[in-house]
């Protein structure tokens, strides 16, 4: 068996495996499930609990993935015994799914929480044989930490399914505030080995799959809708309005060389944590199409604007938290750094344009992109 020891955080060609490739696509199965949930509440006119609900599956479905990101990043030995306890997560996430219409609809999280505790536990031995194989002490005292902390948290949330159902909300943000601990207790002394380039194309990998996801479940809602109701002429507009979100977003996110930003844990949790905003907003555009495409045809039971903010509330929050996270980071004006807020304002006010309001919400993310461009490329000088 190959001894599981950090590896190098500059290790040269660092990127992403196969099995890393399959890991995030089988989390999409969860992301999906979440969507279609989230657009049920919304169509059914339930917006409160259908977010709180899509708030609280996608926290398993991203902190699940971001802990095995950088753990794989810090430690990926890539032997039989790796794959397999990784291959025990991915049936996690693919039970936490299964479980996710009975979380909504039901309040019953049984299955999802099995699901949610198999794939920590599965991360805890890799935890438990970091330990055990490290020569370094304080790395295996900081994977002993982490061993600890999350097989605590898995009981917690073991518990957690016994108590009144009017508890377990008061219980689920301590244990989520308990688990988001894990790193910065566990790390406090000693950080992980993880690559900066790895864990970027990481979460870039992943943000593609969301975004692809989003563009999925649009291109079914339209089709659906074209299919029972002849509404070409209202129908287009919006599906080129989403597209343009989801090209810009796409655009954006990918614009700056974060990589060479990640040069300390302090960068790395919070853009770590951070990208719970980024991820959910890319996830929950999609849904906010699907819901616009619903309302056009007639067959929503929420307002106008309520679904065109369905859209427009989380491509803001996506722009707005990709400036936070990535862009400001490497601009260097006053105008630069308010081209993307402003551009998050503009969507958002989109919301009371009526029926342009997606269109016009696509052109908003549009104009934003060219403006930064430009202002990029004049530089400080020309600003």
């Amino acid at each position: 068996m190959t001894r599981m020891i950090a590896r190098s955080r500059s290790e040269a060609h660092r990127s992403a495996t196969s099995l890393e490739l399959l890991f995030d696509l089988c989390f999409v199965v969860a992301v999906a499930q979440a969507n279609t949930r989230l657009v049920h509440a919304l169509v059914e006119g339930h917006p409160g609990t259908g977010v709180v609900g899509y708030l609280a599956v996608f926290y398993a479905i991203w902190w699940a993935w971001m802990n095995f990101t950088w753990f794989a990043s810090a430690y990926d030995t890539d032997d039989a015994l790796y794959r397999v306890v990784t291959l025990v997560q991915i049936t996690g996430v693919l039970v936490l799914a299964a479980g996710v219409p009975r979380a909504f609809d039901e309040g019953d999280f049984t299955i999802a929480v099995a699901g949610y505790v198999v794939m920590r536990l599965a991360l805890t031995s890799q935890w438990l044989r970091a330990a055990h194989s490290d020569a370094e002490p304080r790395a295996r005292r900081v994977a002993r930490r982490y061993a600890t902390g999350v097989t605590l948290c898995q009981l917690g949330w073991i518990a957690m399914l016994a108590l009144p159902e009017a508890a377990r909300v008061c219980a689920f943000v301590v244990l989520v505030l308990a688990e988001l601990s894990v790193p910065v207790v566990a790390e406090r002394d000693l950080a992980l080995a993880w690559h900066p380039h790895h864990i970027a194309e990481r979460y870039g990998l992943f943000t593609l799959i969301v975004l692809g996801e989003t563009v999925s479940g649009a291109t079914v809602a339209v089709q659906e809708a074209l299919d029972d109701h002849d509404a070409t002429a209202r129908l287009l507009p919006l599906a080129a309005g989403g597209l343009l979100i989801v090209f810009t977003a796409w655009w954006l996110y990918f614009a700056v060389p974060i990589h060479t930003y990640l040069v300390s844990n302090r960068q790395g949790f919070l853009w770590g944590y951070g990208h719970f905003v980024v991820f959910a907003s890319a996830a929950a555009i999609g849904a906010g199409m699907e819901v616009a495409v619903e309302e056009t045809a007639g067959e929503a039971h929420v307002s106008e604007r309520a679904a065109a903010a369905a859209v427009t509330v989380p491509a803001a929050a996506f722009l707005f938290v990709v400036w936070l996270l990535h862009s400001r980071h490497f601009k260097r004006t006053l105008a630069q750094q308010l081209t993307m807020p402003t551009g998050a304002l503009a969507i958002l006010l989109c919301t009371f344009a009526g029926p342009a309001a997606i269109p016009a919400a696509g052109v908003a993310a549009v104009l934003t992109l060219a403006a930064g461009s430009v202002l990029m490329r004049r530089g400080p000088e020309g600003s």
